[in-house]
């Protein structure tokens, strides 16, 4: 990032990433026993929309818990960094990371919001320059679960690689060691990492945040029926499927399904495939992990990076890491 510029913007992405993507992703896993595929795909203007409202729902404390964090500690954030860069992965509408935006002073900051979708970089691009002119901001469109190459920032000053809203739980375990040490490859001496993680907490209050009583987190689920209908050309009839939410004990994960209601076989004409599935087959739509304080900075530790100051929300089970390399 050179120059005076306040905006800049660089796409690393082919411009069929989504649908190769897709299409990979949905020809292999459902192929596979179980069947599963990754959470990306809820994510179209329905989806989105229908998280947004999830993220309200009173049975799903996560997103309020963590906001409400960085409201009690962007200020220590701020004074124990001294950050002139921040580092943002998965980006999406940026809302909470304003917080430690105006926590650090807008003027002069490096903002990197990195994300897979152009749309969401612009849109909160826009916004964020407005809203504060002194920022210097560079979205980057990019997969950040493969290796990543930063824009150019200023060699003086710490840098915060803010990875929020427990999205880390969306890894599976083996996945999420190779994933840590990747973003400490990245940082430099006095650089940190800013993780928020869901606790692990009562069973029924977990499965609860993942299938709630007004059927929100249903509708969420299904839509990705509609997603793959309209992107793959297939027949899926959503109201062939029941949504369930299962806690994955062994494994400490929150998985969301699908439950096939009848025998049925389903055409994805895009992939040439034809599925069947059985009477109550389920097919695995998220995996969603949730740690525990000590496991969690075991991991991190494991991958070279020491914690130096945490902040958690007992109540709601949610809990801010902040760390360095080592």
């Amino acid at each position: 990032m050179t120059g005076t510029r306040a905006y800049g913007y660089t796409d690393t992405l082919e411009a069929e990433h989504y649908g190769t993507a897709l299409r990979a992703d949905v020809g292999a896993g459902l192929t596979r026993t179980p069947k599963s595929t990754a959470p990306t795909w809820f994510y179209d203007a329905r989806g989105s929309e229908l998280f947004e409202e999830i993220t309200q729902l009173p049975e799903y404390p996560l997103w309020r818990a963590e906001l409400g964090l960085l409201r009690l500690h962007a200020g220590d954030i701020a004074a124990r960094t001294g950050a002139r860069s921040l580092v943002e992965l998965g980006s999406g509408s940026s809302t909470k990371t304003k917080l430690i935006i105006e926590a650090l002073g807008p003027t002069g900051l490096h903002y990197v919001p990195i994300d897979v979708s152009a749309d969401a970089l612009h849109q909160a691009g826009a916004q964020l320059v407005q809203e504060y002119p002194g920022i210097r901001l560079h979205a980057l469109r990019a997969d950040f679960t493969a290796p990543l190459v930063l824009p150019e920032l200023p060699a003086e000053g710490s840098r915060i690689i803010a990875f929020l809203g427990s999205t880390l739980g969306n890894f599976l375990r083996p996945a999420r060691g190779p994933f840590l040490r990747g973003l400490r490859d990245i940082m430099r001496p006095g650089d940190f990492l800013l993780i928020g993680a869901d606790l692990v907490k009562d069973e029924q209050e977990m499965i609860a945040a993942y299938d709630d009583v007004q059927g929100v987190t249903a509708e969420f689920d299904k839509n990705l029926l509609h997603v793959l209908n309209r992107e793959l050309d297939a027949d899926f009839d959503p109201d062939a499927f029941d949504h369930a939410a299962v806690w994955n004990s062994g494994e400490s994960h929150v998985e969301m399904r699908l439950r096939s209601r009848t025998e049925q076989l389903v055409k994805i004409r895009e992939l040439d495939l034809a599925v069947p599935f059985e009477r109550g087959e389920e097919w695995i739509t998220e995996r969603s992990a949730k740690f525990t304080v000590s496991g969690l900075q075991q991991e991190m530790a494991a991958a070279g990076l020491r914690t130096r100051e945490l902040w958690a929300d007992p109540d709601a089970g949610f809990m801010l890491t902040l760390a360095t390399a080592h």
